[in-house]
């Protein structure tokens, strides 16, 4: 009976003995250090016991260790960019965040007869160059926003004045249809054709002869970004085109140019035939280019690595069905061809004309003959 009545107060001294030389030794409670590495060694709990310094002295240990691992840590992109971009992503842009994201880009897209331009290249050049009407920048909340490459975007919409909108990635999902947009979306208005006087002459200002490549009847967007693409790496000085048989500047070239679209200087023709009548006459050379169908054309033909550029030249490059058409064979002087390097199979007689513009073009461009233009 005795045993019975004192058995609670038993424990609690027994208790008291046990805890005591864990809070001396400061090892803490084996349970905490389990579960928390970064805890003190006595939680607040187990300090009540007849100290009632020890939680603020653990309050004030917790905030350095935080401080110091702020302090151990910077952001990566922290060290990239500007402090007015550093700004621009702690601020969250808190205001924009705010409004509604459903709809805006479809209204205003539809009363300003504007389009999407998605991807970071694309948006970043359209911005950068001014060829377009920038109204709005959606950016995909998350971390993915904090990408240097997403942040340099956001710093650029900020400098010329472009709002900044948070959006879900459900949203540039809808706005781009679904394509890789890569946490960005401008809305901005169409990107035009560029336009020159009919009667305006080869310039004579430049080292080596001008090099212009025509481009008669090329349907696949994703062909015409490549060819875009490769045109402004190899160093050609304008792209000409068909405005009503070819694929027009939409945003999907601009995505599949990796932005090139935004920079190149693009010519839209109505007939490219009159285009070519017009630089015929101011002494420019047409040349064409033609597949394993050559030679039953009967038409001379020359291998690619055998020609040389010693004057203003225009290279046409045909559709991905049927080439070049009549029309533009009619205006050229030479024909040139790349020559396969096995024997053929039929029906892989030729090669994508993305890939034929880049061979083409890197062969004729390297024996551009300086001062003859």
């Amino acid at each position: 009976m005795w045993a019975f009545a004192y058995q609670p107060r038993l424990l609690l001294a027994c208790s008291r003995i046990l805890l005591k030389p864990v809070a001396a030794r400061g090892g803490g409670c084996h349970f905490a250090l389990y579960h928390d590495q970064d805890r003190p060694a006595l939680s607040d709990g187990w300090q009540g016991h007849g100290r009632s310094k020890a939680p603020a002295s653990g309050k004030a240990w917790r905030k350095e260790k935080v401080q110091s691992k702020e302090q151990r840590k910077p952001q990566a992109h922290d060290r990239r960019v500007s402090s007015e971009l550093r700004k621009l992503s702690l601020d969250d842009f808190a205001e924009d965040r705010e409004k509604p994201e459903r709809d805006d880009s479809t209204t205003n897209s539809r009363k300003y007869n504007d389009e999407i331009v998605f991807g970071i290249s694309p948006c970043l050049f359209a911005l950068t160059h001014g060829r377009r009407k920038a109204r709005r920048l959606f950016v995909k909340d998350g971390e993915a926003s904090h990408r240097t490459s997403v942040l340099q975007v956001c710093e650029e919409a900020h400098r010329r004045g472009v709002q900044v909108q948070r959006v879900s990635k459900r949203d540039l999902d809808r706005m781009s249809d679904g394509r890789v947009h890569q946490g960005v979306c401008l809305q901005a208005s169409p990107l035009s054709y560029l336009t020159e006087r009919a009667s305006a002459p080869p310039r004579k200002d430049h080292a080596t002869p001008l090099v212009w490549l025509v481009l008669d009847g090329i349907q696949d967007p994703m062909n015409l970004g490549a060819i875009l693409r490769t045109a402004y790496f190899l160093g050609v000085d304008s792209v000409a085109t068909s405005v009503r048989s070819s694929c027009p500047l939409t945003p999907v070239v601009s995505k599949a140019s990796a932005g090139v679209m935004e920079i190149i200087g693009v010519y839209g023709y109505e007939n490219l035939g009159d285009m070519l009548r017009v630089k015929v006459a101011q002494g420019w050379h047409v040349v064409g280019t033609v597949g394993a169908e050559a030679d039953e054309l009967q038409i001379p033909v020359t291998r690619c690595s055998d020609f040389r550029i010693t004057k203003p030249t225009l290279l046409l490059m045909g559709g991905e069905g049927d080439g070049l058409s009549q029309e533009s064979l009619s205006h050229c002087h030479t024909f040139v061809t790349i020559l396969a390097g096995r024997d053929l199979l039929p029906g892989i007689e030729s090669l994508n004309v993305s890939v034929a513009t880049g061979i083409l073009l890197h062969s004729l461009l390297s024996t551009r003959a300086p001062g003859k233009s």
